[in-house]
């Protein structure tokens, strides 16, 4: 079973967005820990992975490893970190996953966390 984080300003940014609706979001972000193949690819670094999720128009994007995710065994899957690390909506879709790109050619994967 793969390993999903949340960044503590994705959190902040979900509860102050969606109140009462944010307990949905994170039980939809948990679902890949059993199911991590979900989600749409919209971009990747290296062998890191920019996929997201929707919900209600908008976007919950998550960087994961390409590699693992598409090639890996059993084992490999269930020690797979997946990790959340904003929101947008629809019209800042392309913005958002640039600023995720530039992000991780400047500092890598370890700079979301």
């Amino acid at each position: 079973m793969a390993k999903v984080l949340i960044t503590n300003s994705l959190k902040e940014d979900i509860f102050k967005r969606f109140k009462s609706g944010s307990e949905k979001i994170f039980l939809l972000m948990k679902s890949l820990e059993a199911s991590p193949n979900k989600g749409k690819a919209v971009g990747h670094v290296a062998e890191v992975v920019i996929k997201e999720l929707k919900y209600l128009g908008f976007r919950f994007y998550f960087v994961t490893d390409g590699r693992v995710l598409k090639f890996g065994t059993e084992d490999e899957l269930a020690a797979l970190l997946i990790k959340f690390v904003k929101v947008s909506s629809k019209k800042d879709q392309k913005k958002v996953i640039l600023e995720i790109k530039t992000v991780l050619k400047s500092m890598g994967f370890d700079s979301f966390f």
